[in-house]
């Protein structure tokens, strides 16, 4: 399989970072069709912009729904309010539905979930999602201006992994922003540059269209930086992320 396909096969099967209620929901019960293997992706090349592309094909591909508008943006007198991701038709219930999505990375550092990056945080991600982003189908400037979409739901699917440092005596959030976290998908490992020589095995390097899926048959093994986050994977599957002694300053 492709880099492609293993990423939306993944995205298709994988489940929410929260647990699944009213607003959070993920893309299994889609039932979407595989991607065709000839597939290609042409659009720009950031992690993010892949996904919501591929989340866009399995609505596609899905029986149960169709699309009716993706990444609409939103201005006011000319200024920007900001894109939203998906509107689709839920043709079984014969819903109007309000998409946003996300993949996200996220490490555990003193009680507070930290992209490798650190300038995104788990909390004002998904504070801004619920607030902001969703809430942009039920404003003023919507309705006005797309009065033939008449939103009945919202859902959000925010999907990727969350990590957490072994040799760090942490105790591991059960909720984010009174939502429950979905604890199967605390999986991975990060550590400092300095306590990387603890990693017990090998790190192969994964390029960021396989941060999700994990590494390639052909990976090559990659070290630790002093200077900048890496993200690998070992033989046996365990996910890393190594980052510089001073992170996340």
């Amino acid at each position: 399989m492709s880099d492609l396909t293993d990423f939306y096969h993944w995205i298709t099967t994988s489940p929410n970072l929260i647990e699944h209620d009213e607003t959070f929901s993920d893309l299994q019960r889609l039932s979407s069709s595989p991607l065709d293997t000839n597939a290609r992706y042409q659009g720009n090349s950031r992690l993010g912009f892949i996904y919501q592309h591929l989340c866009t094909q399995a609505f596609t591909n899905s029986a149960h729904y169709q699309v009716t508008a993706e990444e609409i943006q939103l201005s006011d007198k000319g200024k920007t309010l900001g894109a939203i991701d998906l509107i689709v038709h839920n043709q079984t219930k014969q819903l109007i539905e309000h998409w946003e999505v996300a993949v996200k990375f996220y490490l555990l550092h003193q009680g507070i979930w930290y992209g490798p990056n650190a300038h995104d945080q788990l909390d004002k991600k998904l504070h801004r999602m619920l607030s902001h982003q969703l809430a942009m189908s039920n404003s003023a400037i919507f309705q006005q201006q797309y009065p033939e979409l008449n939103v009945d739901a919202h859902r959000l699917l925010m999907q990727g992994r969350l990590y957490t440092n072994p040799f760090k005596n942490e105790q591991t959030p059960s909720h984010c922003l009174g939502h429950k976290i979905n604890s199967s998908q605390i999986n991975g490992y990060w550590c400092y540059y300095s306590q990387a020589d603890q990693i017990p095995q090998a790190l192969y390097e994964l390029p960021k269209i396989r941060w999700a899926t994990g590494k390639a048959d052909h990976a090559q093994q990659i070290k630790p930086s002093r200077d900048q986050f890496i993200h690998g994977q070992t033989a046996d599957g365990q996910f890393w992320f190594v980052v510089p002694d001073c992170w996340p300053k």
